[in-house]
């Protein structure tokens, strides 16, 4: 039987997670359920059946329970599209309406369970008010940092009723009003598109993303977000402040330094590591955009030309975007730079390439996850934003000097290989690029501070044992 604390109550919580149809959202979940279940607590995974089976294979605790559920058919997704890495950009907003067709068997779950928390993502938005109706504590984790959900509005009220001041590109190429200290953070010309379409408008959901985090803001009880004090914390303090809610870092859940790669990942890794291994130290530029950011074949032609400009040697771990059935490469771009140049078009063991010595930069897309992964192992940053928060990190990881952006058209947001070559070669080998290193450097301090970040996640998982149904209901 389990032990009861002072008020009868088992000791042993019940934590149920609940991701957005995203890898790039659920391994973060996923790694925060190890957590707590470290901690002795019971974990419910809850996601849809195919994106389960896909988790990578890892040794769960026995506290942890995958929970599949049923993606409701959507007849605009391709045929077992339950991710992000399985459609088109422009078919997210369909994703969307088929996550919120989850309602009922999420109901039905936390009905059957009665689990002491629900910890969910920024898109159901119908979740808070039914767990408050059944007194369940319930938090929302954000995957991205602190500077962006600042960004998208000064309150939950006027995230909801659509009341912000800021209606035309020009609002969004400046910092927003309600930041109270001086920042560069801000969106480019081209990058605002996405704001206003993607963000702010209605889609085929029936509601826009910004009325998604504006009732997930007014439901919570608390946020966590994968953050922490030592990083520019004003933005947690300001975060607090707009939405008068607990902002509760959990850290930035750096990755275990990389030693085991796991079997059936050991060829890749073996051939991959045999490759670096006969490369220049602190020469190899590391090219990856992450999962979900679809190129054109002019932005990956550009980006191949760039690297074959620079002379470096370059790892470029290259996915095809779905809908597609291949990459399109520049006509002899392979047979030019194959004995400088390795491109891998699957699984990439990205903790052991940034950690390896020949490594000297990371050309990303700035997702938060990959500069957190990126920065532990100080690497200087080559920085390619595409979507999301993906500019307003680059604005501010350029403000820290930890690398530089690659320069962009400002109407389209449209670069050359030129410009990609330029870049890469600055940060690299140039001696602009010794500052970059330095202060990436100088972070890794902080961001590979193993020590440090677990004192996070364990502060998270108290106030997760100490505020469970105490917690007044703020919906």
């Amino acid at each position: 039987m389990d032990a009861t604390d002072s008020n009868g109550r088992s000791k042993q919580l019940h934590v149920a997670m609940f991701p957005w149809l995203a890898f790039g959202h659920i391994i973060p979940f996923l790694d925060l359920s190890k957590f707590i279940a470290q901690k002795g607590h019971r974990v419910s995974f809850l996601s849809t059946t195919r994106n389960i089976q896909r988790l990578p294979p890892s040794h769960l605790s026995p506290l942890i329970t995958l929970v599949p559920l049923t993606l409701p058919p959507e007849h605009h997704l391709p045929q077992h599209a339950e991710a992000t890495i399985d459609i088109r950009t422009h078919d997210m907003q369909h994703l969307k309406k088929a996550f919120d067709g989850l309602q009922h068997q999420l109901t039905r779950f936390l009905q059957d369970n009665s689990p002491d928390w629900i910890i969910y993502d920024f898109a159901p938005y119908w979740l808070p008010s039914v767990a408050a109706g059944l007194g369940i504590s319930r938090a929302f984790f954000s995957i991205v940092n602190a500077w962006f959900l600042a960004f998208l509005g000064r309150s939950a009220e006027e995230m909801i009723n659509d009341s912000h001041e800021r209606t035309t590109v020009e609002d969004f190429m400046v910092p927003p009003k309600w930041v109270p200290f001086p920042t560069k953070v801000c969106y480019r010309k081209h990058e605002v598109k996405w704001m206003l379409d993607s963000s702010t408008c209605l889609n085929a959901s029936g509601v826009s993303d910004t009325y998604r985090s504006g009732m997930i803001f007014q439901g919570s009880d608390c946020v966590f977000i994968r953050y922490c004090y030592e990083f520019e914390p004003q933005w947690l303090t300001l975060l607090e402040e707009l939405h008068h809610l607990p902002v509760i870092p959990v850290g930035l859940m750096p990755p275990a330094k990389a030693t085991d790669v796991g079997d059936e990942k050991d060829d890749a890794w073996v051939t991959i590591k045999k490759w670096l291994d006969g490369q220049q130290k602190g020469q190899v530029v590391y090219v990856a955009l992450g999962s979900e950011v679809m190129l054109s074949n002019s932005e990956v032609g550009e980006l191949a030309l760039g690297l074959e400009l620079s002379g470096l040697p370059f790892f470029w771990g290259l996915r095809k975007p779905a809908g597609s059935t291949s990459v399109e490469l520049p006509e002899g771009f392979l047979e030019r730079t194959h004995n400088r140049g390795m491109l891998w078009k699957s699984w990439v063991p990205q903790l052991q390439i940034l950690s390896h010595v020949s490594v000297g930069g990371f050309l990303t897309h700035c997702g938060w996850g990959s500069i957190v992964e990126g920065l532990t192992f100080g690497q200087p940053l080559i920085m390619l934003p595409f979507l999301v928060d993906q500019g307003l990190n680059a604005r501010a990881l350029v403000e820290k000097q930890v690398g530089m952006e690659v320069p962009r058209d400002e109407k389209d947001g449209s670069f050359t290989k030129e410009w990609v070559a330029e870049s890469v070669r600055l940060v690299v080998v140039e001696d602009e690029g010794k500052m970059y290193k330095r202060n990436s450097m100088e972070l890794s301090k902080i961001f590979g501070d193993t020590k440090l970040q677990n004192k996070y996640t364990d502060d998270f998982v108290k106030y997760l044992e100490k505020q469970r149904m105490s917690v007044p209901s703020n919906g």
